[in-house]
């Protein structure tokens, strides 16, 4: 399995570090063999393979420890007799039930250094989670990059081009899993399968969802539309015309639901000369293309969205606060802030003559000096004062 470099290198200088280390993401994006990969750094660090607790809370193995006592009380026995900290790993830890309440006691009670993943963005939010305030960092983990896809698919004997990759990863996205599967049927079946998972366990059980029929559709619809202005009336008036029952309000839990599952990501708009984030007509964004084409339910193939909204991702799990810019009347398709970086960036399909001005020329209107990109599938280099034009290819596998 590929190295999560990008990913350990963020967690290693945490390594040791009185702080939780939380990774959260989509069900099956990597965090159980991220959390494996963080075991064999402490190997590698001449850490005792016993002062090393792990547990998956999916695994019926653990059925009876998902409360906070239980939990405590299984650290606590496999922690005797160890010399030294332990290190304690934990896999889906939602599944236990007050886990905060447990993980702060463990912190106070032993010399520890704690690791968690978790599929909900709401993990570490509500009444609980004041029992870990200030305590723990956040790294949110994405299915692969495609330079992560190109790595697997050498390591796995089938990468034969990068245009070639670039269209399956268009198609089938980057669930780690997925390059395991030995064809088209078995991929699709596998995303269809994930979807329901989510859709089941991680949304319908966990909000008491009977109803899943406008769930299903509103999803579809935003998957649809990735990349466009969300507005929760129109979404809602469109679902009644079509004789499904739903409000404005159900709507809005609906898109919340989602995010909290991972399954959809948001790009707030920030309007650049009053400086100002806007409260209205955010857009958003698919984890992965692979689930997003099984969900969607038109055959319409929008190149421009698909293409924007894989740079959406690469951007984010390269570590980058996104936001859709608006300068006037004209649209900045990503500002893209990461500590004191900052750099804007337009996707495009194909450039063609009518379209060149529009999008180096939203740039050209940016009278600052951050960096600018141009991304598209063109192979000749159409760079021009000072904006950088990458082939989208090129861009995603060589930052």
């Amino acid at each position: 399995m590929v190295l999560r470099k990008s990913y350990l290198d963020k967690i290693i200088p945490f390594i040791g570090q009185d702080l939780i280390k939380v990774l959260v993401g989509i069900r099956r994006c990597g965090k159980t063999v991220l959390l494996g990969q963080i075991k064999d750094v402490l190997l590698q660090r001449n850490i005792p393979a016993q002062n090393i607790i792990q547990a998956n809370f999916e695994s019926m193995r653990f059925r009876n420890t998902r409360t906070a006592e239980t939990l405590y009380d299984y650290i606590a026995e496999k922690a005797e007799g160890c010399t030294g900290k332990i290190y304690i790993l934990l896999d889906e830890i939602q599944e236990v039930e007050r886990w905060q309440i447990a993980i702060n006691s463990l912190r106070v009670d032993f010399d520890c250094d704690i690791y968690l993943t978790g599929s909900n963005s709401k993990l570490l939010s509500g009444e609980l989670a004041t029992y870990l305030s200030g305590r723990y960092i956040q790294i949110q983990v994405f299915p692969f990059s495609l330079a992560e896809a190109k790595q697997q698919c050498i390591e796995n004997g089938t990468y034969t081009s990068d245009e070639k990759l670039f269209a399956d990863y268009l198609k089938y996205g980057g669930f780690p899993q997925r390059f395991f599967l030995p064809d088209d049927h078995s991929i699709t079946t596998y995303l269809d399968d994930l979807y329901e998972a989510i859709i089941v366990r991680d949304i319908m059980l966990r909000h008491n969802i009977r109803e899943q029929t406008a769930l299903r559709n509103v999803l579809a619809f935003l998957l649809d539309n990735i990349g466009n202005p969300f507005s929760a009336r129109n979404i809602s008036g469109r679902m009644v015309s079509e004789g499904i029952k739903t409000t404005t309000a159900t709507v809005l839990n609906y898109v919340d639901y989602f995010k909290e599952a991972f399954i959809l990501l948001n790009a707030s708009r920030y309007d650049i000369k009053g400086k100002a984030l806007l409260s209205s007509t955010e857009k958003y964004y698919a984890v992965d293309l692979g689930l997003r084409n099984v969900i969607k339910k038109s055959e319409k193939l929008d190149s421009n969205k698909l293409y924007e909204n894989i740079v959406y991702l690469e951007m984010r799990s390269r570590g980058y606060e996104v936001q859709v810019g608006k300068l006037d009347d004209t649209e900045i398709d990503f500002i893209c802030y990461r500590g004191d970086e900052k750099l804007y960036i337009q996707v495009a399909y194909l450039i063609t003559p009518a379209d060149e001005e529009r999008e180096f020329g939203n740039l050209e209107r940016l009278h600052d000096n951050y960096p600018k990109y141009v991304i598209s599938g063109d192979l000749v280099n159409l760079s021009r004062n000072g904006i950088i034009h990458r082939n989208i290819i090129d861009f995603l596998l060589n930052p």
